[in-house]
């Protein structure tokens, strides 16, 4: 069964730092582009950060923009987001989507929780 896992989540104060995992089960990520989501309670989810799958190109959303960090390993079965300077608007369920490239098939993590808060 193709699944991706997420870990990583906890709690930290505000300013401390996090990394969260994604990692595949059944496939390797070469193929796809990975994003983060989080889904604060009340809140839609919302995209975090991205990285294709062809030449690594990044993208963040403005409120993580040079806090969080994106990257796929070497061996190209896990995928990371570095996470500091964390503030307590950044709590919220992380989930990490693979997406294959030509076909578009998504596979979505269960989540992580990331609380942070003084």
């Amino acid at each position: 069964q193709l699944q991706v896992v997420e870990s990583g989540g906890g709690s930290a104060q505000p300013g401390g730092s996090l990394r969260l995992s994604c990692a595949a089960s059944g496939f390797s990520l070469d193929n796809y582009a990975i994003g983060w989501f989080r889904q604060a309670p009340g809140k839609e989810r919302e995209g975090v950060a991205c990285i294709s799958s062809v030449d690594a190109y990044t993208r963040y959303a403005d409120s993580v923009q040079g806090r969080f960090t994106i990257a796929k390993d070497n061996a190209g079965d896990t995928a990371f987001l570095q996470m500091n300077d964390l503030k307590p608007e950044d709590s919220g369920v992380y989930y990490c989507k693979a997406r294959r490239i030509y076909t578009n098939e998504d596979y979505w993590g269960q989540g992580t929780q990331v609380t942070v808060s003084s």
